[in-house]
This record gives structure tokens, sequence and C-alpha cells, in this order.
């Protein structure tokens, strides 16, 4: 006979007061193979606290009153249910769902305690399953609501009462449990986050949530929808075949181009690796089961001094105008790229021609078509069509000066396939441009690609793993580059061309707002041609001066 090894649950260190009860929630740690529990802040829950004892005579007593929480806990079932007390002016809109946050991490106790119990009593699960179980009971919105609804402050503790329930839902529902049925149901943005949340990054995550694509497809077939394969559990253990076969449809699919950038890179896996992949997965979802406040306050933010500002079509393009220096600091010369553009583009349109100047002005300021601007200087379409092109021209070969794509563009792609080909940052224009270009690539381009920048092997290794001679290899890596530059300097120039369009219209349509209020117009109310010329003189004069 085997005698079970039985593993102590690691202690649960305390919250050291009221504010602390209800924003930290618990994380399973492993350091060497040994298991700790942590308790780790929600900054958002933490500073909305904060405001409420900052702003709330009645919260701000009881967080000083000695009951470990009870009044707190009082006040934010109130909240919940009933939306009590009256709301004020500066509350979160959402303050009922973040009484519900605050009464779920304060219940995290809860979870550890029941699955403290549940555990002594039967080790056939580990105590992390345990936790996972007790979590998803007050994580999950209805079943939480239904835990409280029954709650009766004089008969009993929060804390006391929902250990209680805890132990006999965990009860009911270990025969139902299945880590597997667990992988297999949570959806891709629940298991990127948990990844995140358990110190996971890009591009390791994208390759986990394809290689559990893949796994799923197996696992079903094989396991859940097999009649030969199912004796009475639905939820079986995968074995190696599972594994293999799905490593296989893994392998199969990477190099498609529906298959994302960071995945395509990773190269092959075995079906230990993937097996491996997936009890990584299983650990992060049973760890973090749910995020507990998946928004900012903005309204603590603000209360704090921070601001959150949205970002302006503009302010996108400007981000992404890149000059050699900024392959090294892109966020200080970002700065330095805006103070040089603006006034050189204003520079050239003061020396526009005044025709020039009107016809930038009414197309781009007032919003009118090709054809009305013709008929206004009584000539064709085309010829406004060819004078819009020639202002744009001049304006573009400003612009094209300033950036000067074909003294950095080489250096860029030889330092972002380095440092940034596995993981390129998706904010970045510039890094999306050239995650296009290499989807557009021949297959063998692809394939050195991820063998020197992905896998970071050797010119030597290379020639030797595909059987090419190393100086074939050097020369189809630097015919790839060479066409990740041409293609780099396409978009750029599309780029360029978009930050015109952009910039012209907000400049102009500016002026044109300016000379409106002045003269006691309202902008989308000119029509008439007499008055348009009104303000079209008006903003001439201004803009001479």
């Amino acid at each position: 006979m085997f005698t079970k090894i039985i593993t102590s649950i690691p202690k649960l260190p305390s919250r050291q007061n009221s504010i602390e009860k209800f924003s930290m929630y618990m994380t399973v740690e492993n350091n060497k193979g040994y298991s700790t529990i942590k308790w780790k802040t929600e900054p958002q829950m933490h500073c909305n606290i904060e405001l409420y004892k900052s702003r709330h005579y009645k919260f701000a007593s009881l967080v000083n009153q000695d009951d470990n929480g009870r009044g707190l806990v009082q006040f934010w079932i109130d909240m919940a249910f009933n939306d009590r007390p009256q709301k004020e002016d500066w509350e979160p809109e959402k303050r009922v769902q973040k009484a519900w946050e605050y009464l779920t991490a304060y219940c995290e106790e809860s979870c550890y305690r029941a699955a403290v119990t549940v555990w002594k009593d039967d080790t056939s699960k580990s105590w992390e399953e345990y936790i996972f179980l007790s979590r998803c009971f007050i994580y999950e919105t209805t079943k939480f609501r239904q835990i409280l609804a029954k709650y009766n402050s004089n008969d009993s503790s929060l804390d006391t009462y929902v250990t209680g329930v805890l132990i006999k839902n965990i009860k009911d529902s270990v025969a139902k449990f299945s880590k597997w049925r667990l992988l297999h149901k949570k959806s891709d943005k629940e298991l990127k986050e948990a990844l995140a949340r358990s110190g996971r990054y890009e591009p390791e995550i994208s390759r986990f949530l394809i290689a559990r694509k893949y796994f799923k497809q197996i696992y079903q077939m094989n396991k859940i929808q097999n009649p030969a394969k199912i004796t009475g559990q639905k939820w079986q253990e995968p074995d190696s075949v599972d594994f293999a076969e799905s490593a296989n449809y893994y392998n199969a699919q990477i190099l498609l181009p529906c298959a994302s950038h960071e995945v395509a890179v990773g190269g092959n896996i075995t079906g230990e690796q993937l097996k491996t992949s997936m009890e990584i997965c299983i650990a992060a979802l049973q760890n973090y089961p749910k995020s507990i406040t998946p928004r900012f306050s903005l309204e603590a933010l603000k209360e704090t001094g921070r601001q959150v500002e949205s970002n302006q079509s503009l302010e996108i393009f400007e981000q992404d105008f890149l000059t050699s220096e900024e392959v090294e600091d892109s966020r200080e010369n970002k700065g330095i790229i805006e103070k040089r553009t603006e006034p050189a583009l204003q520079e050239q349109l003061l020396y526009l021609k005044i025709e020039q100047k009107e016809i930038i002005l009414l197309y781009y300021g007032f919003g009118l078509n090709q054809k009305q601007i013709a008929n206004r200087f009584k000539v064709t379409q085309g010829a406004i069509a060819h004078r819009l092109k020639t202002i744009e021209i001049k304006l573009l070969k400003t612009l094209y000066g300033l950036s000067k794509p074909p003294e950095w563009v080489s250096q860029y792609v030889a330092v972002w396939l380095n440092r940034n080909y596995q993981a390129p940052i998706y904010s970045d224009l510039i890094h999306v441009a050239l995650v296009e270009a290499i989807k557009k690539l021949e297959p063998q381009e692809q394939e050195l690609l991820r063998l020197t920048y992905g896998q970071k092997l050797d010119e030597q290794e290379i020639a030797t793993q595909l059987g090419i001679a190393l100086p074939e290899i050097m020369n189809i890596l630097r015919k790839t580059k060479a066409k990740l530059e041409a293609a780099l300097i396409n978009s750029i120039d599309t780029m360029i061309n978009k930050y015109l369009q952009v910039w012209l219209t907000k400049r102009t349509k500016s002026v044109f707002q300016s000379a409106c209020e002045k003269l006691g117009m309202i902008r989308d109310k000119i029509t008439e041609i007499p008055t348009i010329n009104t303000v079209l003189e008006e903003v001439l004069k201004n803009w001479n001066s």
C-alpha cells in the first residue's frame, strides 16, 4: 500500500487594517519548490477607498472603529443591495459594482479558511484547487449575491458565515470539478489576463493561447466526444498521445498567414513542451480566477492628482514620426520632432501664393470639394486637383526632409530585429509596418528570420540545419533585410501623407473657427458665397499678419 504524501498549506499572512481588508487579494507564489501565499494590493480599489475616507464622514468613522471591519462590511452591503446611502456628486458612477468588488476582496480570507477545512478532510485534490473552487463562488456575481442575500449580521460575522457556506459548496462541487474543464471553458481573454497576472509576458502569452486552442480541439475529439473513451467521467486526464497530436497541429499551423507574429517566430514544440504550457495555463487560472477591478476608477485617480486624457488622431501620427536618434530613445525625441515639424510646416504655408492659401483653406478648413473650388476660380476640377497636389508635395518634401527615412531605416530595422522581433509593440505604427512586411516575405525568408532572431542561432548553425551554404544564408538574410527596409520606407511615406492630411485639416479648421468667432458667425451655418468670402478675407488677414 502506498502512503499519500501530504504537503501543508502555507500560512495566510494577516491584512493589517480595514483598508487592506477591502483592497487586497491573495496570490500563490512558488519559490524553489515551496509555495507561499501573499496579499497583493489592487491600486484602483485602494485609491477609491482613500477617496471615501477623505470625503465621506461616516465611512471615515467606520474605518477607525476597532470592529474587525464589520461596520464597513455593512456599509458596502447596504450600497451593493440597496444603493444606500444617497449618492454624492464625487462618488464613482458605478459605485454599486465597486461595492461588490470590496465585499469580494474582504471574503478572500473566507476562501482560504474554507479550503483549509475541506483539504484537511479530503486530500484527494491539492489545496490550491480547493482555494480556486472557493474563489469561484465569490467572484461569480450571481452566486455571491445569493450567498450574501441570506446573511444576517446579528447571527455571525460575514467571514464566519461565508466560510461555512463555501465549505458546503466546495464539498458539493468536488465531484464535478476538473482542472481540464477549467482550461477548456475559460475564454482567451480570461486566460490572457491570468497569465499576465502570473508574471508571463509576450510573446509567451500568445504562444500559450494558440497551444491551448489546438489542445482543446484534440482533447474534445479524443476525450470528450469519443464514446469509446468515456468511462463515466467527462473530463478525463489527457495522455501523451493527446499532447503529441496537439503539438503536431500547432507546428503545422504556426506558419500560416493567419497565425500571429509572436507564434510564427517561436518555432516548433514537442508534446512534452505543450503539456508543460497547459499546466502553466491551469496554474495561472487557478491562482487568479477573475480580475477584481477590470476598469480604472477615474474619479479616484483624479482625486490623487493624476489625469487620464484621450489621444487625438494627430498625436498618433506624431509619436511615430521617427529620426535616427529615436532608434535609441523615441520618447525623448518625440518632443523634438513635434517642435521641428510645426514651425517648418507653418513657414511653408506662409510662403504659399494667395491663391494657393485660398485653395488650402477652402478645401481643408471649410470643407468645399474640388468642383466647388473650381467654380469659384472659374477653372476645371482637374486644375484644382493639380494645384492641391503641387501644394501637398511641397509640404511633404518639408516633412520628408525632417524625418530623412533613408538615413535611419537601415539602422532601425537592424535594432528592431534584435530587440523586438519576438514581441513587437503594436501601439507603435513602425512595429506594425514591419510585422506586416514580414508576413509578405517568402517562406524561406521568414524561416531564416525565425531561426536568426527568434531562436537566436548563428548563421553557421542555420546553414547546417537547413543544408544551405553559409554564403547563401548570409546573402538571403541581406536581401531579406533590404526588403524590410524598402517596405518600411513605403509605410513611412504613407504615414507622412496621413500626418499632413490630419495636420492641414486641424490647422485650417482652427483658423477658420477663430475668424468666425471674431466676426460673430457660426461656422456650420455659413453657406452663402458672400459670407464665405468675408470669413476667408478675415482668415487671410490674420494669417498674413
